[in-house]
């Protein structure tokens, strides 16, 4: 329905001087469907006072009143739930010249004809997936069959699916989700709550700690659905259904729009209430939508053997040898005894203490006959995209390696590793998990004789840490896309912001980029010391990593207002 409907405006505006030519000139300024969406922030010129006589692509009939409750589609694979104001939903106010008539119906007309090519698609997309989704039971069924355990009622599988048996699947879909009427819930946490939304911005809950409660669309599938479900509610109101009531006294427009609920059920659909403003200053339309999900279908299934793919994990390292004898306990235990398929590469800036690194290594390799390490030396300033650089272009092997850059004080399992070999492809696929971050222990334990050890400290609370979504360091993928990608940015230096700009080549490239939680991969807590000799930018995300890795929000809490609490205790203490 989108780019139908900037096909359909771009028609309008074919038609100089015209009544449809002015509308849809103001609809491009509002919205930007003159071959793109608006931008963030462009101003909505006075000029386009008139564009409430914007005719704009139909869609089903919703003349129903608030009490009246209907299951019509509307385009784009969203349904009109409810229509409900204070009167019906409008219709058109007469046109007086024959050239307004003529442009009407014009615009009329094309509107039909692209709202019919657009149901065409939708049906055609529809059926495929049905079609796959009835021969994958069927496959099902038969195999049942030569095995004599077929169950009751799967007979219905031989009818050959109809637009019938699809409408419904979705009007099934609606009846289950949360939309007429509520659900009864095991408590106050199982409720899904709605985020609210405008023309620009989208106030959440979940925000986790790179998003805003407050902020405007970045991703652009999230954008698009927003301003698509706003675009589709104006043809539902507008469409061709409408224009028979003549107590409509405008056409609706997107400065009629005055905010949204949506909220997602992952295994149903996603439900939208939309506000719009309506005739008087006490007069409103409320418009509901349902974005239907249709069954699970087959993408596609294969075999993927792990057995001959190394991974080469790179560890740019300065001074820290207590951390790096740390760091070879957790490599002894996963990667010699329990994979046995790495490489190590350990990139090491200066000579100050690399002798204790040295006799690490080479303690691992007599006692494990471990031999697969490289360690490399550069008497220069530590830069940790210098280091990962060096390390990875240091590979000399035919095959082409998978690399893992890593730090010095991430513990990562077995788990991780296999994770790192599914998620990562040449060519195709870079893998970016994010890491669960240790807040400070003698903190978390404060409460302890002794600080418990790092296994058993290595669990995933709330009270005990947290998803490290800020950083992009961590990180799988192969040496050639590494290579083809450019690397990192080799004018940055010590510490931050070159993992964000590779992450970001990666963003701009064809490559598909996985992101998602490690339940296998910790950041370790330690003592972080922001230096003076940091520019502005990065010192200050130093000082915002430091105050995020010290302890959750309520135990900062307590420590803040530990005065006041040991008060509280000591005066019940003396009461009792």
């Amino acid at each position: 329905m989108k780019a139908d409907g900037v096909r359909y405006h771009e028609d309008v505006q074919r038609k100089p001087g015209s009544d449809g030519e002015r509308r849809g000139r103001c609809w491009g300024k509002r919205w930007g469907l003159r071959g793109e969406r608006m931008r963030e922030g462009e101003e909505i010129h006075s000029s386009c006072g008139q564009t409430k006589n914007l005719s704009t692509s139909p869609a089903a009939d919703t003349r129903a009143s608030a009490m009246d409750w209907e299951f019509q589609h509307s385009g784009d694979n969203l349904y009109t739930i409810a229509c409900g104001t204070s009167r019906h939903c409008r219709g058109l106010e007469g046109t007086t010249s024959k050239e307004g008539y003529l442009a009407l119906l014009q615009e009329r007309e094309d509107s039909h004809r692209h709202y019919i090519n657009s149901l065409t698609k939708q049906i055609a997309q529809l059926k495929e997936a049905l079609q796959e989704r009835t021969q994958q039971l069927q496959e099902s069924l038969d195999k049942a069959k030569t095995k004599g355990i077929l169950p009751q009622g799967l007979e219905s599988l031989h009818k050959t699916p109809t637009q019938s048996d699809l409408k419904e699947f979705f009007r099934s879909q609606l009846n289950q989700a949360e939309v007429n009427s509520g659900a009864k819930l095991s408590s106050e946490y199982a409720v899904i709550p709605f985020d609210t939304f405008t023309l620009h911005r989208v106030y959440q809950l979940e925000t986790g700690l790179t998003r805003h409660p407050e902020e405007r669309p970045v991703r652009r599938d999230r954008r698009d659905e927003l301003i698509g479900t706003v675009e589709t509610a104006l043809h539902v109101l507008n469409g061709p259904q409408q224009h028979t009531d003549s107590s409509r006294k405008h056409t609706y427009s997107p400065s009629d729009f005055i905010e949204g609920l949506t909220r997602l059920e992952r295994d149903r659909g996603t439900v939208y209430e939309l506000m719009f403003k309506g005739d008087g200053p006490r007069e409103f339309t409320q418009l509901v939508l349902f974005r239907p999900f249709g069954p699970v279908v087959k993408v596609k299934s294969e075999s993927v053997d792990t057995r001959n793919i190394i991974i080469n994990i790179i560890v740019p390292l300065s001074k820290r040898p207590d951390a790096f004898r740390q760091f070879i306990n957790n490599f002894r235990e996963v990667c010699i005894k329990q994979d046995g398929r790495v490489h190590l590469t350990v990139v090491y800036f200066g000579r100050d203490q690399i002798d204790q690194v040295k006799a690490v290594l080479d303690q691992t390799s007599r006692e494990t006959r471990f031999r697969s390490f490289t360690l490399i030396q550069l008497n220069e300033e530590f830069s940790r995209g210098r280091g990962l650089e060096v390390g990875a272009r240091a590979w000399r092997r035919s095959q082409n390696v998978l690399l893992f850059f890593c730090d010095v004080d991430i513990h990562f399992t077995a788990d991780f590793l296999t994770s790192c070999r599914l998620k990562a492809e040449p060519g195709k696929k870079v893998y970016y998990p994010v890491l669960f971050s240790q807040y400070n222990p003698s903190i978390i334990y404060s409460n302890h004789t002794l600080l418990p050890s790092i296994q058993q400290q290595l669990v995933i609370r709330k009270e005990t840490g947290f998803w490290r979504d800020f950083g992009f360091g961590m990180t799988c993928q192969y040496r050639s896309d590494f290579i083809n990608i450019g690397g990192f940015d080799r004018s940055i230096k010590g510490w931050g912001l070159e993992d964000v700009h590779l992450y970001r080549k990666y963003l701009h490239s064809k490559l598909m980029v996985i992101r998602s939680p490690s339940r296998g991969l910790f950041h370790l807590w330690h003592e972080k010391n922001c230096a003076d000799e940091l520019p502005p930018d990065k010192y200050k995300m130093c000082m915002q990593t430091k105050a995020m890795s010290e302890a959750s929000h309520s135990q900062l809490g307590e420590l803040l207002f530990k005065s006041e609490i040991e008060a509280h205790l000591d005066s019940k203490k003396q009461q009792s």
